[in-house]
């Protein structure tokens, strides 16, 4: 098989990349994305395209599959900026593989797709996926999925594969994460167990995670096996504020939702942090999923726990980790951090 894989530098792209290059039935993965890397695995080819604006055309021709995962997170001041990415260039993407007669697709959902839900039971795939409006993020990866509702229904011969993974960690992308939602302030070394002293002990703040390298193997199955539709994807268990106090050897302190928002509203508003306050909204209004599908159907089985992939994200903050790839590299927030706040904080991509 030649697997095409767009925007495949980044925490998920890496790991997908590793998962698809240790089966030896996909011959060659031709990688995409905006800025080139260093990192040079098996049997990989990278050309530079932006979604939005390159031609992609030279690179579907032949493809056996298209794994699309290309994502633009900042600027959050500037959301007509992340709609044209990631609404318009996933559909320029689909568009390409229509035109090219790609067998499979498989898309990067995200439970940041589902409408409001429950915390106390999960939900299956069938949930309503129409996004928390007032989070960009929600709103585009919900808006996607009404986009792939039609390119299933106009090209019935392509196999459609959509995963939707809780929050997705690894130990190499944690400086990326921390300059994507956290910012240029955040003492990086000091956020470690032991140095945190308090949790907020708020009503919904319940979320699921998931390793990287776990959700690379989940891609690399529905890419090799007969499946198709959505399907869930996290570890347990559910990430509540009590799993985080005792990850941090932190006290539970009640914080209403309202007062957790304003907060982050002021602090996005003094250009203190990059990450929009609509994020809050939308993490206490996920539901909780139900995995089922993905383990009797996919075949997926995760090898680390939610408190696992935590436990990397925060190992990698402390020690600066990175991978030779633009989006993951230690540097890439420039020296003392000057290019995070070149940037305006949340201000540009």
């Amino acid at each position: 098989m030649r697997v095409v894989v767009v925007g495949a530098t980044g925490n998920v792209g890496t790991s997908v990349v590793s998962a698809l290059v240790s089966d030896q039935n996909i011959t060659s993965v031709v990688g995409l994305a905006r800025r080139l890397p260093d990192w040079r695995p098996d049997r990989t080819t990278w050309h530079a395209v932006d979604v939005g604006t390159g031609d992609l055309e030279p690179y579907l021709a032949g493809a056996d599959a298209v794994v699309h995962l290309a994502w633009l997170f900042q600027p959050t001041r500037d959301p007509v900026t992340t709609w044209r990415t990631n609404v318009l260039g996933s559909t320029r993407v689909f568009e390409a593989a229509a035109r090219h007669n790609v067998p499979v697709v498989v898309h990067a959902s995200s439970v940041g797709a589902y409408s409001p839900g429950p915390k106390d039971r999960p939900v299956t795939e069938d949930w309503p996926t129409h996004g928390w409006p007032g989070a960009a993020y929600g709103r585009e990866k919900a808006y996607v999925e009404r986009v792939l509702d039609v390119f299933e229904r106009d090209h019935p011969d392509t196999r459609v594969v959509r995963l939707r993974p809780g929050f997705i960690f690894k130990r190499e992308a944690a400086t990326e994460q921390r300059r994507l939602f956290g910012g240029p302030f955040v003492p990086q070394r000091l956020v470690r167990p032991s140095m945190i002293p308090i949790v907020p002990d708020t009503p919904g703040l319940k979320f699921q995670a998931v390793h990287a390298e776990d959700v690379g193997e989940a891609y690399r199955l529905a890419v090799t096996r007969p499946v198709s539709g959505a399907f869930n994807i996290a570890a347990d268990p559910v990430i509540e504020p009590s799993v985080l106090a005792e990850l941090l050897g932190a006290r539970l302190v009640p914080v209403s939702g309202w007062m957790l928002r304003s907060a982050a509203a002021l602090a996005w508003h003094m250009r203190l942090i990059p990450a929009a306050p609509g994020l809050v909204d939308l993490v206490l209004k996920l539901p909780i999923m139900d995995v089922t599908r993905a383990r009797t159907e996919l075949g997926w089985q995760p090898r680390r726990t939610a408190v696992d992939a935590l436990k990397e994200l925060l190992e990698g903050l402390r020690t600066s980790a990175g991978m030779d790839t633009p989006p993951l590299s230690p540097g890439a927030g420039g020296p003392a951090r000057a290019g995070e706040l070149a940037s305006g904080v949340g201000g540009r991509p």
